[in-house]
């Protein structure tokens, strides 16, 4: 049984799902960032009790197409900003269209729709959530921040930054600005 679930976003995520579900006597076969898969269906009385475990931890099953196909988007774009080497092999609308095997035009529209902003939008907010974790972190400088996550410069990371928070990166780090969970942005 394969089960969709809505902010299901980090590693942390999972293992909460994983370690609720066992707790309810459900065996996990594969678990991957808004999906998990069952060993075996779930009675209606059980997909209840999974639903309201799952909330209590601020997760929730997704039963329609559009909400999981959104969902799917949104893992998409969470993956790529953690890990963006996929996007220096193909722009973002390719890389959506391949992976979940739909026209970027349908997907465009129904996103945002259902968000109200754009895919592009979506991503640039990770992007930027993205950002202020390292720059919190100070793992590493604003230039090779900009160069990882496919900014074509430094200026076009700070502007885009000032845009989405209202002050630029180094305001920011001086600040140690609070961060909003991936799922709220």
């Amino acid at each position: 049984m394969l089960l969709h679930i809505k902010n299901m976003v980090c590693n942390r995520c999972k293992w909460v799902v994983k370690t609720e579900l066992e707790k309810l006597g459900h065996d996990v076969m594969v678990m991957r960032l808004g999906e998990v898969e069952l060993k075996n269906d779930a009675s209606p009385e059980q997909v209840g009790m999974i639903e309201k475990k799952l909330h209590e931890f601020g997760f929730e099953l997704i039963s329609d197409r559009s909400s999981q196909l959104i969902e799917q988007i949104k893992t998409l774009i969470i993956q790529l900003v953690q890990d963006p080497e996929q996007l220096e092999k193909q722009n973002l609308s390719d890389y959506l269209s391949k992976t979940l095997y739909k026209d970027y035009s349908a997907l465009s529209k129904l996103f945002s729709e259902v968000e109200g902003i754009t895919i592009e939008q979506f991503f640039i907010l990770q992007k930027i959530e993205r950002t202020k974790e390292l720059l919190v972190y100070d793992e590493k400088s604003l230039t090779q921040i900009a160069f990882d996550l496919g900014y074509s410069s430094v200026a076009h990371l700070s502007n885009q930054f000032k845009k989405v928070t209202g002050m630029t990166p180094s305001q920011f780090k001086s600040l140690r600005g609070e961060r909003k969970p991936l799922d709220e942005v």
